[in-house]
């Protein structure tokens, strides 16, 4: 039975920058001795990796594939261990020799600012280097957008609520790294923004002769990212619009 063998340690996806060499691990158990086969996919093409007969897979990136080991025993058992993805990127953030990471999230896409009309599609894209592959949480004036979890956001049809400043934090097991701060203002037409800011909308607001700017740094030179400044703009931003203030918010 396949029971007969138990994957102990997983291979994991990885994102990482063209040329890059890493290894990818399968650890096993088994009552008999046992082998260990790699193969790859790539194009819904799947092929075995002549050679690839270790429990560790040295790779040099290249190419996005998926892989998977095949464990087999002396009694013709096998079990494959989860499909992975070796994401790679062609372009490196500028400023990190490859030699000097480690591992940790590395912000390679940022989202770009957006106008757009109501019911037309929002799109804000993010890509980050990590091994592990890193997992992404979008953010909406510093709340958490619960089911926005991917590489993409994506909304089919934009609401005069989806405006606002959004940001993404790419994280895995090594650390975090939060990409730009981005507006996107959806109204009826769309309207001119001045570049990082995100005026208030309510109605109301906009009519006054109080006018209120918060700053909130997030990304320091020589300091962990931080969080709560971004969380804390927005609920004070929120307290000034109930005091009828023209609210214009600023993040980095």
């Amino acid at each position: 039975p396949s029971a007969a063998i138990v994957i102990t340690e997983q291979p994991v996806s990885v994102a990482v920058p063209v040329g890059h060499s890493f290894s990818l691990r399968c650890r096993a158990e088994g009552r008999t001795a046992l082998r260990y086969q790699w193969f790859c996919q790539r194009q819904s093409v799947c092929q075995q990796i002549p050679g690839a007969t270790e429990q560790d897979l040295p790779i040099t990136a290249h190419q996005s594939q998926l892989y998977t080991c095949r464990v087999s025993d002396l009694h013709r058992n096998c079990v494959f261990s989860d499909w992975v993805k070796v994401e790679v990127h062609q372009c490196v953030a500028r400023g990190l020799p490859p030699q000097l990471w480690q591992g940790e999230p590395v912000i390679v896409l940022n989202p770009t600012e957006q106008r757009l009309e109501v019911g037309r599609p929002l799109q804000l894209c993010c890509a980050a280097m990590g091994m592990p592959a890193p997992s992404y949480q979008w953010y909406r004036n510093g709340n958490l957008l619960e089911h926005q979890k991917k590489k993409r956001l994506w909304v089919a049809q934009a609401q005069l609520s989806d405006s606002g400043t959004y940001l993404c934090c790419a994280s895995n097991s090594r650390g975090q790294h939060w990409s730009s701060a981005v507006d996107v203002l959806v109204g009826e037409q769309s309207q001119p923004m001045p570049a990082g800011l995100q005026v208030a909308s309510q109605p109301g607001t906009l009519h006054t002769s109080k006018v209120a700017l918060l700053v909130g740094n997030n990304r320091y030179r020589h300091h962990p990212n931080l969080l709560a400044p971004v969380r804390d703009v927005f609920e004070l931003r929120l307290l000034l619009e109930q005091l009828r203030f023209q609210v214009v918010s600023l993040l980095d």
